[in-house]
């Protein structure tokens, strides 16, 4: 008898038993995919992780419906590392495997299969089955796996669609469709032969009777005295107040030349650049430094103040990695970076870059994983966001990790709730690869461990070509409003700075870390607020769309014109977000281009692109924004910050509120002042003498690491203690009550360590679910992987009592 281990996409610890045949037995290697059949009647892709003859005692072993793929299709290394992270992360291995796998290689037979509306057949190269597919298709929009089973009165018909999904015929449901085009902007310059004098002499005696053309050439010259960047089309047009068909006029009589620009690349031939990139010599310096460090440490955190000109650095690295032929990870916190630095890495490494995230198709995120696999010359260097993490490298050599105090790199839901960055360290670790951590402000944990000893640490303390910091100036809401020198939520010295930076003709950018309109309506007759009816919130008022949403779960209703609770039509709005600071600017700066950067404005697939882009370009002067702005971006004409309210940020409930308000605020005024000119930041808060603030004002890392660290050592927080944090949902209040009290009590008698709770968190529901945490917190010197024992055998005896059953548990390790 012979068996195969699997591992399912589903949510389940274990791995599964199935009886093959002795040909498949010397066929299938670790690593394949299989169809399986699971319960009654579905389907599953599953992944063999093992092969050997020990039939399971407990049930009798179904057989495998069919084998998926001719070579393994994860390697060795991947799959111990998934396994690390199942039992570090106290998850299901099924959770990791669906994590990992991108959906266009998970086929099931709930699986959703539409086809593509654009592409021309060839019927003749289709195979009898793939025909009768692509018939049904014809009649019906789409069809469920089950289905085509039907029609085609076979098994295994994932090999007939994953043929069809090749070639581009099929398409899996959940793709969001959008095609971006980037934009083309058209610009003008004088012809070559027009730039001497006597040129300009013979021209204007060319346009003697043309008028029109005349005064359209004289615009172009004062235009190129007064700006020294390219003129578009658009902007001649405006001033000389003529026609572009003038303009088309000059073109075919070659007067001037017509090129278009994806927006503004410096020198205006998109080749790949070939010259060495020149290290400055404090990026030589630290380059070499970390070279030194790699010798006796595996991690290496690059300590360098905003604008320093890290990503020089990390590029000569890649360069040094892939001469030895090994693959380079660079993992980025969000999708709008990777968005800026492909563009950079491209112009570097030409074509040897992938990029995987989310927000690409189905078919593009398997075609990655393809080229990871076979180690192919396009995928030599994969960027990508947290998820990027679990393609199968067969060699890899270095791994970046940008930015390495982004709380994004920690996934919340679902699991696993692994965090990138120590996911990472280990797996470099198997792969006996490199780590370098990169950033202006790093974690307390990380720089806790280069302290110790436990990673290795450069510094950067000056920024590139010797660029000052920005300077920072803080504003006292309090006394403004008492003085009466508010507008709106402005003070006169930002109104005054923003209006002085637009003359310049310079980029503002203004930082506020909330969306929509208002987060509060308060009637003024009653003071009822709207809530959320499923969640413990309140609703959060919208303008553009003019309706109140729930943040969490969704929820919308129209704006109400008077209150639902005792009818007065006396309702206001308490509190601001970006887009009241987006219709104030209106107001203020009515000449000015302003755009706004969140969740709302960045949807879909292009979303960052589209908006960067235009700001890059120069089509954007302001842009209002959350924390997407925070992430190292790069744009070299903003020279003034904004931070509208720094208090919001230090008064959250939360451990790390100050470490992440400064990380916040120091990040958003490093985009200030990136090029030869010192950068102003402008920071308003209620409360200027706060600590934190003044620490960001003198950009003291180290000051506020210090204060950090004596405050965590007293009441017992990370990197002293390690903390688990169980979340329990129940949709009965009294239930998860009771619940969460017993396993409080089971675990509080069986730890030998602080165990809080159970506590109401600040939204104690959300979706009709009330919520309670416990915080369990280890201290260092205990074996880790032993408590976890202990506390997964509570979790498992919680949910062997029938009337807890129904609530639901998450376990989140390292929750912060």
């Amino acid at each position: 008898m012979f068996f195969v281990e699997v591992v399912l996409p589903l949510s389940l610890a274990k791995t599964f038993t199935y009886r093959i045949s002795e040909a498949e037995f010397h066929f299938i290697k670790k690593g394949m995919r299989v169809a399986v059949p699971f319960g009654k009647s579905k389907i599953y892709t599953a992944l063999v992780i093992d092969i050997h003859e020990n039939a399971p005692t407990l049930y009798d072993a179904k057989e495998i419906h069919q084998i998926l793929d001719e070579k393994p299709i994860a390697t060795e290394i991947q799959i111990k590392h998934w396994l690390w992270v199942a039992n570090y992360y106290m998850c299901g291995i099924g959770d990791v495997y669906r994590g990992a796998f991108p959906s266009g290689l998970l086929l099931e037979s709930e699986t959703i299969i539409s086809h593509k509306t654009d592409v021309v057949v060839n019927q003749n190269e289709l195979s009898d089955e793939e025909f009768l597919v692509y018939e049904a298709l014809q009649q019906q929009s789409s069809l469920k796996v089950q289905e085509i089973i039907s029609i085609l009165n076979k098994k295994n018909i994932l090999p007939v669609l994953q043929k069809m999904m090749a070639r581009d015929i099929i398409v899996l449901e959940e793709e969001i469709k959008e095609s971006y085009k980037p934009k083309l902007i058209r610009y003008v310059k004088l012809h070559s032969k027009y730039e001497s004098d006597e040129g300009l002499g013979q021209l204007l005696e060319i346009l003697k009777s043309a008028n029109k053309q005349k005064e359209i050439v004289l615009a172009f010259f004062q235009l190129r005295a007064s700006e020294k960047k390219p003129i578009t089309v658009k902007k001649l047009v405006e001033i000389s107040k003529s026609t572009s068909a003038v303009i088309k006029a000059l073109i075919e009589k070659e007067i001037f030349e017509e090129y278009f620009l994806q927006h503004d690349r410096i020198s205006f031939d998109g080749k790949a650049s070939e010259k060495q990139l020149q290290l400055s010599d404090a990026q030589e310096g630290a380059f070499t430094a970390i070279k030194d460090n790699f010798l006796e440490k595996e991690v290496c955190l690059l300590h360098g103040v905003t604008s320093s000109g890290k990503t020089e650095i990390y590029i000569k690295l890649i360069e040094e990695y892939l001469e030895t032929g090994r693959q380079v990870l660079y993992l980025l916190p969000e999708i709008a970076l990777t968005t800026q630095l492909v563009s950079r890495l491209r112009l570097h490494f030409g074509d040897k870059v992938a990029v995987f995230h989310s927000k690409y198709s189905n078919n593009e995120r398997v075609e990655v994983w393809k080229q990871t696999l076979e180690n192919s010359d396009k995928a030599q260097i994969v960027i990508g966001a947290r998820s990027a993490l679990f393609l199968p490298f067969t060699d890899l050599g270095l791994l970046i990790v940008d930015e390495e105090h982004e709380q994004t790199f920690k996934q919340t839901d679902p699991a696993p709730r692994y965090h990138a960055r120590d996911a990472a360290i280990v797996l470099a670790n198997f792969h006996q690869a490199k780590v370098l951590l990169g950033s202006a402000t790093p974690s307390i944990e990380t720089y806790f461990n280069t302290q110790t000893a436990k990673y290795g640490l450069v510094t950067l303390t000056e920024r590139y070509n010797n660029v000052r910091m920005p300077e920072v100036v803080l504003v006292d809401l309090k006394d403004k409003h008492f003085r009466k020198k508010m507008t709106g939520h402005f003070s006169d010295l930002l109104i005054e700075e923003i209006a002085e930076v637009l003359s310049l003709g310079e980029q503002v950018i203004l930082f506020q870390n909330r969306r929509g309109y208002s987060p509060i309506i308060e009637c003024m007759t009653c003071g009822h607020v709207p809530h959320c009816q499923q969640c413990d919130v309140s609703l959060t008022f919208h303008k553009n769309k003019n309706q109140l949403r729930c943040h969490y779960c969704g929820y919308s209703i129209a704006k109400p014109t008077h209150c639902h609770s005792c009818s007065s039509i006396d309702l206001t709005t308490k509190g601001f977000g970006t887009e009241q600071i987006e219709q104030e600017l209106i107001s203020l700066f009515p000449n000015a281009k302003t755009g706004r950067m969140d969740q709302d404005t960045t949807r879909g697939k292009y979303g960052f692109e589209k908006i960067i882009d235009s700001f890059k370009g120069r089509e954007i002067d302001i842009l209002v924004g959350t924390q997407m702005l925070a992430k190292g971006l790069d744009f070299d004409n903003v020279s003034l910050v904004g931070i509208m309210n720094a208090d919001n940020m230090l008064h959250h409930p939360d451990f790390r509120a100050f470490e992440r308000s400064f990380q916040m605020m120091t990040q958003v005024a490093g985009r200030a002042g990136r090029s030869e000119k010192q950068g102003k930041v402008v920071i308003q808060t209620y409360n200027p003498n706060h600590n934190t603030i003044q620490q960001v004002t003198t950009h003291n890392y180290a000051g506020m690491y210090k204060e950090q660290l004596y405050d965590r050592l007293i009441y017992r927080y990370p990197p002293y203690f390690r903390i688990i944090k169980l979340t329990l949902k129940h949709r009965d209040f009294d239930k998860l009550k009771e619940g969460s009290m017993w396993l409080y009590q089971v675990l509080s008698q069986n730890l030998s360590m602080p165990v809080l709770g159970p506590e109401e968190p600040a939204i104690s529901r959300i979706r009709n679910e009330y919520i309670r945490t416990i915080l369990i917190k280890i201290p260092q010197e205990l074996h880790l992987g032993n408590t976890k024992k202990t506390i997964q055998k509570m979790l498992n005896s919680f949910e062997a009592v029938a009337q807890y059953r129904a609530i639901k548990v998450t376990v989140n390790v390292d929750f912060y």
